[in-house]
């Protein structure tokens, strides 16, 4: 068991590592050209991220029906669940395609910036919008893929996609300098060849794999058949269940933002300092997860109770010897960790009075990531949303409560404001785990029997 998850997650954790490399290589790029561009590129990356992680649930929701499929040998409902979300991903990418301009006066409201950023930024958004069709379209066939139990495929696809977006973001702005509009197309162009050779590898699989070659060639009858309106509403419910939970997801993330700025501009700098901690963690963490959705929604479709409550247990195991891992790591290099991210000595120094909550960070919230995985691989996803709802008010509650307390009896600090934001957010992230590990038993272990 321990072969097969690590077999499902070290891929996923290669893959996850080479998600961020996508802005991080148009930064550098344009990192060289001005502040200007770098102000855009920033503002441009940041529209994208906020709208394309709403839409996360096309590959969650897909890797936990397709594993159940596969678990169950039903082969005809592991294809139709890829034209499903396929369908859906195309139809989401059409209509961002279409809403482009009011999405693009949103983004004027929410983001904020000089005359020449924002004008620079809409120029990089209205070229990689086009990119739409082929990102979320990668969503769906990574989930798949991660359903049936290969993970190394989408390892492959991001390293594909990362070394074209590497080639010609380079070549269009260092030789035919486009500005920061080569460096969109060159994202828009990485997209589509992740994309092509994701299609490569779907029709590789099934001319290759013995229980798909069989099926029926996809044509207009199949895709009637997979877009069903029965087997639709389950799908839009358990993957609305997620985009309800990511949405909790964002508010908070952007909330921890927008509250370190408003106590000051160094303690602003100095939590996306300690957030770069959380998201290495997130990293690891997410990859394991991944296997959780692979190995459990296969072990519930076989009905293999057995192994369904082994893998649960070693997932855990992993994610505590992480932990301790993580957390020794933290102890001893942090300082070395921060020096990486920032030179000025001042914000580090400043930085060290926080450093605790980097320590307690994987403690509080490795549950989290990795009941994720295994409800998502149940797709119990009512569990899941249920308890993200929870914790996101918790979170809120508990911020503003001790805020408000501490402010009647003296002066709010701003060491005291920051540390107060911090436990809001261990809090979150420990309920997170905490109320899904109470719910295994019966909505994860029942389906098994």
């Amino acid at each position: 068991m321990n072969k097969r998850i690590l077999g499902l997650a070290l891929p996923n954790i290669i893959t996850n590592i080479t998600v961020p490399l996508l802005g991080m290589v148009d930064m550098a790029i344009v990192g060289h050209l001005s502040s200007t561009h770098i102000g855009a590129i920033t503002i441009g990356t940041s529209i994208f991220n906020l709208i394309y992680w709403n839409f996360g649930f096309l590959r969650m929701g897909t890797s936990g029906f397709t594993a159940q499929a596969f678990g169950a040998h039903r082969w005809n409902e592991a294809v139709k669940i890829l034209i499903r979300a396929c369908a859906i991903a195309l139809a989401i990418a059409f209509l961002l395609i279409v809403l482009q301009w009011p999405i693009s006066r949103l983004a004027l409201v929410i983001f904020e910036g000089g005359q020449e950023v924002l004008r620079l930024a809409l120029v990089y958004f209205f070229i990689r919008i086009w990119a739409a069709p082929a990102t979320l379209g990668l969503y769906a066939i990574k989930g798949w893929f991660i359903g049936m139990q290969d993970s190394k495929t989408p390892m492959w696809i991001a390293i594909f996609l990362n070394c074209v977006n590497i080639a010609t973001s380079l070549l269009f702005v260092l030789v035919f300098h486009w500005d920061i509009a080569g460096v969109a197309l060159g994202t828009v162009i990485a997209n589509y060849s992740g994309l092509t050779l994701g299609l490569f590898f779907l029709r590789r699989k099934f001319h290759r794999d013995q229980h798909l070659t069989n099926y029926q060639p996809i044509n207009l009858s199949t895709i009637k058949e997979a877009l069903h309106w029965k087997d639709m509403k389950r799908f839009f419910k358990v993957n609305g269940d997620i985009f309800l939970r990511t949405i909790c997801l964002s508010a908070v993330f952007t909330f921890i933002t927008a509250a370190s700025g408003r106590i000051s501009d160094q303690v602003l700098a100095i939590d996306a300092l300690l957030l770069q901690f959380f998201t290495l963690f997130s990293y690891i963490m997410d990859g394991f997860a991944y296997a959780g959705e692979s190995l459990v929604g296969r072990y519930i479709g076989a009905r293999q109770l057995r192994n369904l409550r082994s893998a649960v247990r070693l997932l855990l195991l992993w994610g505590l010897i992480l932990t301790a891992v993580f957390t020794l790591l933290y102890a001893l290099f942090s300082q070395q960790f921060l020096h990486i991210f920032t030179s000025d000595q001042t914000l580090i120094a400043a930085a060290g009075d926080y450093l605790f909550w980097v320590l307690v960070t994987p403690l509080c919230g490795f549950a989290a990531f990795l009941f994720d995985g295994i409800f998502i691989g149940a797709t119990a996803s009512r569990t899941m949303r249920n308890a993200m709802f929870v914790a996101t008010a918790a979170f809120f509650l508990l911020y503003f409560g001790l805020k408000a307390l501490t402010t009647l009896h003296a002066p709010l600090s701003t060491y005291m404001w920051n540390n107060i934001l911090w436990l809001s957010f261990m809090i979150y992230l420990s309920l997170r785990g905490l109320l899904q590990g109470i719910r295994v038993r019966k909505d994860v272990y029942s389906q098994a029997r």
